[in-house]
């Protein structure tokens, strides 16, 4: 059983949301109140996947904010490896320094996806990709705010929210109550333990500001990404008080069945799984993504 961690609602990070409306992604910058240290949290690349081409619009813009404003940048994480976008963490590493981080489990979701895309064994395994792989419960800092990786899979196995202060970052375990949650079913997703993730992030204080990484407008509303415990409590159209477990994995699994891929899913975790470089470079120096045929 997994502890709740014990957290610090008197510190509040000053929070700036990049909304990337292509992907529907929402990026963070998390500047710690007593110094300027800070982190970002869920960066996007841009793709033109039909022409093949990478650039750098969305990331450039934070890596401006975070040079206007004088900010030291410490940590780039990564809530999971998504299937809806590119990481831009190793780019804006490259301009201004800090450790990209992800939960431990991104060792299965490699090992899932390297057999899916046929990588072979020079594609390691074992999370070396990355700078740090958060355990359950490891807290780190950025500056002098303590903050704590939470374990919450369901969406997929490497799923972490990340409390910082009196601010929770839910990756895809929640989306804001209109919206009710993610999908379960990826390789590795599990709607029963997506449940008990979601209880998990529940049980933090009412208080606790939730940030979320994506945001579809449900019926033509504005983007929204910040809600609370208490608000996600009361209205989560999926997860409300009052919905039982039961209830939740036979309303999660029908609507996965209605679901498409998301349409850079091939891409993107090909990428995020290298913790957002790209696969090397053939003989001749180009670089080539696969798609398997009748493989995801």
């Amino acid at each position: 059983m997994h502890t709740i961690p014990v957290v610090e609602m008197n510190v509040q990070p000053n929070v700036t949301a990049f909304f990337d409306e292509p992907t529907n992604t929402v990026s963070y910058v998390v500047k710690d109140p007593g110094s300027t240290a800070c982190a970002v949290v869920d960066s996007v690349m841009d793709i033109d996947y039909a022409a093949g081409r990478i650039t750098s619009a969305s990331a450039d813009r934070i890596v401006a904010f975070i040079q206007k404003h004088g900010l030291t940048l410490e940590w780039l994480i990564e809530t999971h490896v998504h299937a809806d976008h590119l990481s831009a963490a190793p780019y804006i590493q490259q301009k201004l320094g800090g450790k990209i981080g992800i939960g431990e489990k991104i060792c299965v979701v490699q090992d899932v996806f390297g057999k899916i895309f046929n990588e072979g064994t020079e594609f390691q395994r074992d999370g070396s990709q990355f700078d740090r792989l958060f355990a359950d419960g490891d807290e780190y800092a950025i500056g002098g705010m303590r903050c704590i990786a939470m374990a919450t899979p369901g969406h997929t196995p490497a799923c972490m929210t990340h409390v910082m202060g009196n601010a929770a970052f839910v990756g895809d375990t929640l989306f804001m109550p209109d919206g009710g949650t993610a999908r379960a079913d990826f390789p590795g997703g599990d709607a029963r333990e997506l449940y008990h993730s979601i209880q998990r992030v529940l049980s933090l204080p009412d208080q606790m500001r939730l940030f979320m990484c994506h945001d579809y407008a449900p019926n033509g509303r504005p983007y929204q990404w910040e809600t609370s415990v208490a608000q996600e409590k009361r209205d989560n159209i999926h997860v409300r008080e009052g919905i039982t477990e039961a209830e939740f994995v036979a309303l999660r699994t029908a609507r996965d069945k209605t679901l498409g891929m998301p349409k850079l899913i091939i891409p993107s975790i090909q990428v995020n799984m290298r913790a957002g470089e790209m696969p090397p470079a053939d003989e001749s120096g180009k670089v080539f993504l696969k798609v398997p045929i009748n493989g995801l």
